[in-house]
C-alpha cells in the first residue's frame, strides 16, 4: 500500500503568505498584545522585544530542523527524528491540543470585531461558523487557500500601518520615557518579574513562523524553500507586530485610561482617529482573524494527517485522517475535523483555552532546541541544506530564555503555575498512551516520506 501524498502546489512564498497568515499579526496586536500590556504595562515593549530575541534563535533552529525535515507533522516528526519516539509522542500530544485550541481562541476574537455588523448574534456562535467555514474553504487545493490569504493577509497589514502612523505621528510621551521608566498597569514602575512573566504571552503573539514547515511536502524545494519561509516570517511578523504596539504606548493619551479599557485598541483608535476609523480597522481585524482562523486550520490538519500517516491511532482513525482529496490533494478529513473540534471549544471559556496554551509552545520549544543539539551530534540532520549560524548558540541561548519564562511562571499562582501543571498533564497523558498503548502495538512505525517531484507550482 502507497503512503498517502499531498500535492505540491506552492513555491516558498506562497508558503510564506498562508505562515503569516497563520501569525495573523494583527489579530496579535489586537486580541493577544493587549494581554501582555496588562501584564507588563508599557514594560510591554520590552516583553515584545525580548520575545523577538527569542524568536531569532528559535527561528534559527526551526530552519535548520526543518531544512532536514520538511515534513506535513511539523514539530513532532523533528523531534521523533531527533530525540526519539517518546519525546517525540509527547510532543504530538502537546500539538495537537495547542493547535486546536488556538483555532478557538483566535476565531473568539472575531464575534468582537463583528459585533457591528451582526448585533445581537453571541461571539461563540459567530466564533464556531468562522471553523467551519474555514473547514470547508481549506479542502480546497493550497494554491487557491495561499492566494485567499494572501489577500486578507495585505488588509491587516494596511491596518496595522494605519495603527502605527496614528501613535507615532502624535506620540504623547518620548521614546526615551518608554524606555527609562516602563509603567505597570497599576500605575507603579513595571518589575523584571511582570515583564518576563509577559513575555511568554509575547512569544505566544509571534509564534508561528516555524508553521512553514507543515507545508514541507506542499512546497518545491522544501529544504530550501522552508527555511527561508521560516526566517522571513519572523522577520516580517516581529516589524507588524512590535511598530504598532510601541506606537500604542507611546500615542495612547491617557495609559489608565488605555490600562482600564476593556478593548485597548479600541480606545486608542478612537482616542485618536475616531469612532468610524476604529469601525473600519475593527473589521479588517475581523478579516484578519478569519484568515487566521483558515490558515491554522489548514496547518493543524496537515499534523492530523501526518499523525494518522504514522499510524499513531487505532486503525480505522488512521485511514480517515490520512485520507487526501483525489481532486484537490488536500487532507480533506482531517481538515473537516480540526473545523468542527474548534467550533465546539468556541463555546469553552476562553480564559480556560489561554491558560492550557500558554505555556505548552514553551515546552515545545524547548524540544525543538535539544533536537537541534542532539541532531547535529548525531548526524541526524547532516544532510539539512540550511544550517545556523554560530552553533550551538541560538539553541543554548533560547534554552536560557525558556527555563527563566517557566521560573517566572512557576511563580505566578494565578495563570503561569495553573499552565504548566496542565502542560506537564498533557505531555504526561501523551506519553501513558504511547508506552501502554503504541509500544504494546510493536511500536510507532513512522512512514517514510522523501521529497518528491513537485506538481505545478504557484
Amino acid at each position: 500500500m502507497s503512503t498517502p501524498a499531498l500535492r505540491r502546489g506552492l513555491r516558498t512564498l506562497g508558503t510564506l503568505l498562508i505562515t503569516l497568515s497563520a501569525i495573523s499579526p494583527a489579530s496579535s496586536v489586537f486580541i493577544i498584545a493587549p494581554g501582555v500590556i496588562s501584564g507588563a504595562g508599557t514594560g510591554a515593549f520590552y516583553s515584545f522585544v525580548a520575545a523577538a530575541v527569542v524568536g531569532v534563535f528559535m527561528a534559527f533552529v526551526y530552519a535548520e530542523l526543518a531544512s532536514a525535515f520538511p515534513l506535513a507533522g511539523g514539530e513532532y516528526a523533528i523531534v521523533t527524528r531527533t530525540l526519539g519516539r517518546l519525546p517525540g509522542f509527547a510532543v504530538l500530544g502537546l500539538m495537537i491540543i495547542t493547535q486546536v485550541l488556538i483555532v478557538a481562541v483566535i476565531a473568539l476574537g472575531v464575534g468582537t470585531y463583528l459585533g457591528v455588523l451582526l448585533p445581537g448574534v453571541p461571539g461563540s456562535v459567530i466564533a464556531a461558523v468562522t471553523c467551519v467555514v474555514a473547514a470547508v474553504v481549506g479542502i480546497f487545493d493550497i494554491k487557491l487557500n495561499a492566494w485567499v490569504t494572501g489577500i486578507f493577509l495585505a488588509i491587516e497589514i494596511l491596518a496595522l500601518i494605519v495603527v502605527s502612523a496614528l501613535g507615532l505621528l502624535n506620540p504623547a510621551r518620548s521614546f526615551t520615557d518608554l524606555l527609562a521608566h516602563p509603567v505597570a498597569s497599576d500605575g507603579g514602575p513595571a518589575t523584571v518579574g511582570a515583564i518576563a512573566i509577559a513575555t511568554s504571552v509575547a512569544i505566544f503573539a509571534y509564534n508561528g513562523y516555524g508553521s512553514a514547515v507543515y507545508f514541507g511536502e506542499e512546497t518545491q524545494d522544501a529544504s530550501r524553500g522552508i527555511a527561508r519561509a521560516i526566517l522571513l516570517a519572523l522577520g516580517i511578523t516581529v516589524l507588524a507586530e512590535l511598530v504598532p504596539v510601541t506606537a500604542v504606548l507611546l500615542g495612547a493619551p491617557d495609559l489608565n485610561a488605555l490600562f482600564a479599557s476593556e478593548n485597548m485598541l479600541s480606545y486608542f483608535i478612537d482616542s485618536r482617529g475616531g469612532g468610524t476609523l476604529d469601525t473600519v480597522l475593527g473589521l479588517a481585524v475581523a478579516l484578519a482573524i478569519i484568515n487566521a482562523v483558515l490558515a491554522i486550520v489548514l496547518i493543524s490538519s496537515r499534523m492530523l494527517f501526518s499523525s494518522g500517516r504514522d499510524r499513531a491511532w487505532p486503525r480505522p482513525v488512521n485511514r480517515a485522517l490520512a485520507a487526501v482529496h483525489p481532486k484537490f490533494g488536500t487532507p480533506w478529513v482531517a481538515t473537516v475535523g480540526t473545523g468542527l473540534v474548534a467550533a465546539l471549544l468556541c463555546f469553552v471559556d476562553p480564559k480556560l483555552l489561554l491558560v492550557v496554551t500558554s505555556t505548552s509552545i514553551v515546552a515545545v520549544y524547548a524540544a525543538l532546541c535539544l533536537g537541534a543539539i542532539v541532531g547535529r551530534r548525531t548526524g541526524a540532520t547532516a544532510h539539512a541544506k540550511y544550517r545556523m549560524p554560530w552553533f550551538p548558540v541560538a539553541p543554548v541561548l533560547a534554552l536560557a530564555v525558556l527555563m527563566f519564562v517557566v521560573y517566572q511562571n512557576l511563580l505566578d499562582p494565578a495563570v503561569g503555575r495553573p499552565s504548566l501543571i496542565v502542560t506537564a498533564c498533557v505531555a504526561l497523558l501523551s506519553i501513558a498512551y504511547y508506552v501502554l498503548v503504541l509500544r504494546r502495538k510493536g511500536g510507532w512505525k513512522l512512514a517514510d516520506v522523501t521529497e518528491e517531484k513537485a506538481d505545478e507550482p504557484a
